[in-house]
């Protein structure tokens, strides 16, 4: 079985066409569909992030430039540009890849947490697709597993340092006192938790939550004190808060223009800080000429990650061991699981010769033979219809040079111990 993994993420695609290869999650089932088919494999996972799109496939060949060519089309991107960004990882490499991935070695923030449940939900959507069978469905198994290591035995994940919590440390460069602004978070998922969470503790104490849904608005809003509401209520507020981040699945724009500069007539010119960490954009790029607004992507918050990377890279050393081993576990794995199906068939053949050898045996004594005579036989011809086979390749292994063959066959059938044996044994007199 072939893994591939074929992606593009923040170190090799700049933020517009990251947000040009994102899947939404409204395309997700049609993804599934076709990719399979497309590529020619058997089993496939998508991840979309914000900073990184890849696909994980399991199939008899390697499929990658086929799925390169379906993903451009997906997105109506022309191939040739893709490819520049693209990377295809196959096999062992492919397992470390997204072992590397899940326990955030290969993220923006080294060590950050988020990637992890990212993966989790990748995974689980491709099993609710019934994309993902058995080999991807073990590699998942094992990735986690290495993740989990990684962050109970390594310090990797102490210090904050993710997306969220830089889009609001680069707050305090534009605000000294987070206490006294307003904050608008649009969005209600996981990162947008987190900088909720984040800003609470910077001690902002005024949210108000937009989400396409209220009630998830509302929840997460009112556990840090403030108000939610749907996305269509947004231009009411803006001219009341000073700081906006947003993150959403959505495939357009959330705010524009012309709606921050409607506000800002009313705000006299206090600033407005804006961080934008989806893919595709929730804020119109034009937002960021206007006077008064600081706004910030993705990849604007890279010096600030940079900083807080330091403190991590003693414990990505250990990280890094601890994926070496998970990814030569789970190849052990996959060769025992290969032995087992070779030595299957092994013995179905040698059990076909049995039952042909026997009823040869029975259908004699039934015409009467010798039984002495029909039980020399069987053992006879048995004999020779299983060694015959590995008789003749160990020849045609040994005039070809693989001298290896014949290593092997002592070694499987213990000739140098017999030859030990009866080296050692006395003579009978």
């Amino acid at each position: 079985m072939a893994l591939v993994t074929l992606g593009i993420n923040h170190r090799t695609a700049p933020v517009d066409l990251r947000e040009r290869i994102a899947f939404t999650p409204e395309r997700m089932e049609e993804a599934f569909a076709e990719l399979r088919v497309a590529s020619g494999a058997s089993e496939a996972a998508i991840l979309s992030t914000c900073n990184r799109t890849e696909l994980y496939l399991a199939g008899d060949d390697d499929c990658a430039p086929m799925v390169l060519r379906w993903l451009a089309g997906f997105h109506n991107l022309d191939a040739a540009e893709l490819e520049e960004a693209v990377y295809v990882h196959r096999d062992a490499d492919a397992v470390r890849h997204v072992m590397r991935v899940a326990a955030g070695l290969d993220s923006m923030v080294l060590g950050e947490p988020q990637i992890f449940g990212q993966l989790k939900d990748a995974y689980a959507l491709a099993r609710k697709h019934g994309a993902s069978g058995s080999f991807l469905s073990r590699m998942f198994e094992q990735t986690f597993s290495v993740a989990k290591r990684v962050r109970t035995q390594t310090a990797i994940g102490e210090n904050p340092v993710s997306v969220a919590y830089a889009a609001v440390s680069m707050a305090h460069h534009i605000f000294s006192d987070l206490s006294r602004n307003r904050a608008l978070l649009i969005g209600a998922g996981k990162t947008i938790e987190l900088v909720a969470q984040h800003l609470s503790e910077a001690g902002v104490k005024d949210f108000v939550v937009a989400n396409r849904t209220l009630e998830r608005a509302q929840s997460l809003a009112e556990a840090h004190g403030g108000k939610g509401i749907v996305l269509s209520e947004i231009p009411g507020y803006l001219a009341d808060v000073d700081i906006i981040i947003s993150s959403t699945a959505s495939p357009l724009p959330i705010l524009g223009k012309g709606a921050v500069e409607r506000a800002l007539k009313k705000r006299k010119h206090r600033p407005y800080f804006m961080v934008d960490i989806a893919v595709p954009r929730d804020i119109e790029p034009e937002v960021a000429s206007l006077a008064d607004v600081y706004l910030y992507t993705v990849d604007d918050l890279r010096h600030v990650i940079e900083e807080n990377i330091r403190s991590r890279e003693g414990a990505a050393r250990e990280a890094e061991n601890l994926v070496t081993d998970g990814v030569q576990a789970f190849l052990n794995q996959l060769r025992a699981l290969d032995a087992v199906s070779t030595l299957k068939q092994f013995r179905q053949r040698a059990e076909t010769l049995r039952d042909a050898e026997t009823e040869k045996a029975l259908r004699a004594l039934r015409n009467g033979s010798d039984p002495e005579t029909v039980l020399r036989s069987l053992a006879r011809g048995l004999t020779n219809k299983l060694l015959h086979e590995p008789s003749v390749q160990v020849r045609k292994a040994t005039t070809e040079g693989r001298t290896e063959v014949t290593e092997w066959l002592r070694e499987l059938h213990q000739l140098d111990a017999l030859e030990a044996d009866a080296a050692t044994t006395p003579e009978k007199l």
